[in-house]
C-alpha cells in the first residue's frame, strides 16, 4: 500500500468545505453573522515570522525556504489530544504527528496559491456555505450554533476554517472548472445505479406538546414528578379537545426545541421508527388533523397531532438532479484535489532538518 498522507488533508480540507452530515439527534427521544470587506488569508509573513521563531522552537520542515516549527506541530497534536485518550494519543503520537504536519504542509502550499491568484471571498459567501452546512444537517443557523457549543467546538473559529474552505473551493474552480462538469449522462447513470437510495416511505408530518417531569429538585419523587406532569399533560389535551389550538398551546407549555414552532417536528418516516416506536407508531396511526391521546416515552409525555402525510414513492429524476449533480461534482472535486496536492509537492522544496525525514514506507504489490 503506497504511502498517501496527502489524502488525510485532502479529506480534512473538504469535511470543512462540505460539512459533516451526521443527522442530530431525533427531538422525540433525546431533548435536544456581517460585515461585507472581501477577506483573504494573510500569508506574505508567514516565512518572515516563523523563520524569527525557528531558532528557539526547532524547525519539524521547510517549506520553499519557510519553516514550520516544531513548536506549532506540538499546538496542533495538542489540540487532537483533547479528543482522543491518553493511551492511544502516545500509541500513535508519532503518526499522529506525521499526519498533521503534512496537514500542515498541504495548507501552506494552498495558501501560496490562494494568494498567487488573489482569491477573496465576502461575508455573505462564508455565511451562505455554513447555511449550506446547517441545511445538510437538517437544522437552522442557530441550532447548528448550539449543537456545536454542545460539543465543545469553538464556532467563530470553525467559520475561520469555513472561510478558508470557502476560498480553497474558489481555487479549485479556476484550475479546474472544465473538468467539473456534470452530464445529463453522467448524472442519469448515478440515478440508476442508486435508485434505491430515492425511494421514500411513507411519511407523516407530526407536531407534538411535551411535557417533561420535574425532576429539578433532588427530593421530590421522581413517581410524584412523573403523576404530576401526566396530570398537566391531561389537562392539555382536554383544552385541546375543548377546541384549543394545538399551536399555541404547544408555544405556551415550551421547554423543548419544537416548541417556538408550534411543536413542528416535520415529515416523519417509517424508517424511524427503531430510533422511538411507540412515538412514530402513535403518529403512523393518526389521521391529518387527528390529535392523539397521551403517548409516553422516556423523555415525558407527548400530545400528537398529524398535519400532512406523503405516500411511499421514489424521488423522480428530475427532483434528484441538483442534489446529484452536487455530489458528483464534490467528488470530481476531491479526486481532483488529491491529484492537485500530489503535484504541488512534487513541485516544492520541503526540506526536513536531519533525522525528521518521515519514514518511508515501501510501496506495495
Amino acid at each position: 500500500m503506497k504511502r498517501n498522507l496527502t489524502i488525510l488533508a485532502c479529506l480534512v480540507i473538504f469535511v470543512v468545505v462540505f460539512g459533516c452530515r451526521r443527522k442530530p439527534s431525533d427531538e422525540t427521544e433525546q431533548e435536544r453573522p456581517g460585515s461585507k470587506t472581501p477577506a483573504q488569508i494573510d500569508t506574505k509573513a508567514v516565512g518572515t515570522k516563523q523563520a524569527t521563531k525557528a531558532a528557539s522552537d526547532g524547525v519539524a520542515v521547510t517549506i520553499n525556504g519557510a519553516p514550520i516549527t516544531e513548536k506549532e506541530v506540538e499546538a496542533e497534536v495538542k489540540q487532537i489530544s483533547t479528543r482522543m485518550p491518553p493511551a492511544e494519543l502516545e500509541k500513535n503520537r508519532e503518526k499522529i504527528r506525521q499526519m498533521i504536519l503534512d496537514r500542515m504542509i498541504a495548507k501552506r502550499l494552498i495558501n501560496e496559491k490562494i494568494q498567487a491568484a488573489n482569491i477573496a471571498v465576502t461575508e455573505e459567501e462564508v455565511l451562505a456555505k455554513i447555511e449550506e452546512i446547517a441545511a445538510q444537517q437538517r437544522t437552522s443557523l442557530e441550532n447548528f450554533k448550539k449543537m456545536m457549543q454542545s460539543r465543545g467546538m469553538d464556532y467563530d473559529e470553525w467559520k475561520q476554517q469555513v472561510q478558508w474552505g470557502v476560498m480553497l473551493e474558489k481555487l479549485v474552480e479556476a484550475d479546474f472548472g472544465d473538468q467539473l462538469i456534470i452530464t445529463d449522462t453522467d448524472a442519469n447513470n448515478f440515478y440508476s445505479a442508486n435508485i434505491k437510495q430515492y425511494e421514500k416511505p411513507e411519511q407523516v408530518r407530526a407536531s407534538h406538546i411535551l411535557v417533561k417531569p420535574d425532576t429539578t429538585d433532588p427530593n421530590v419523587d421522581p413517581n410524584e414528578a412523573k403523576a404530576q406532569a401526566l396530570a398537566k399533560a391531561q389537562g392539555l389535551l382536554k383544552q385541546i379537545k375543548d377546541g384549543a389550538d394545538f399551536a399555541e398551546l404547544a408555544k405556551a407549555t415550551g421547554g423543548y426545541p419544537s416548541a417556538p414552532k408550534g411543536g413542528d417536528l416535520g415529515f416523519i418516516d417509517k424508517g424511524r421508527m427503531k430510533i422511538v416506536p411507540v412515538f412514530v407508531k402513535a403518529a403512523f396511526a393518526l389521521k391529518i388533523d387527528e390529535v392523539s391521546d397521551i403517548v409516553e416515552t422516556s423523555v415525558g409525555y407527548h400530545i400528537i397531532k398529524v398535519t400532512d402525510r406523503k405516500e411511499a414513492g421514489v424521488t423522480p429524476f428530475e427532483q434528484a438532479r441538483d442534489e446529484i449533480n452536487k455530489t458528483l461534482k464534490r467528488k470530481k472535486q476531491n479526486e481532483l484535489f488529491q491529484k492537485y496536492l500530489i503535484q504541488l509537492r512534487a513541485e516544492a522544496k520541503i526540506v526536513y532538518p536531519p533525522g525528521k525525514e518521515p519514514p518511508q514506507v515501501p510501496p506495495g504489490p
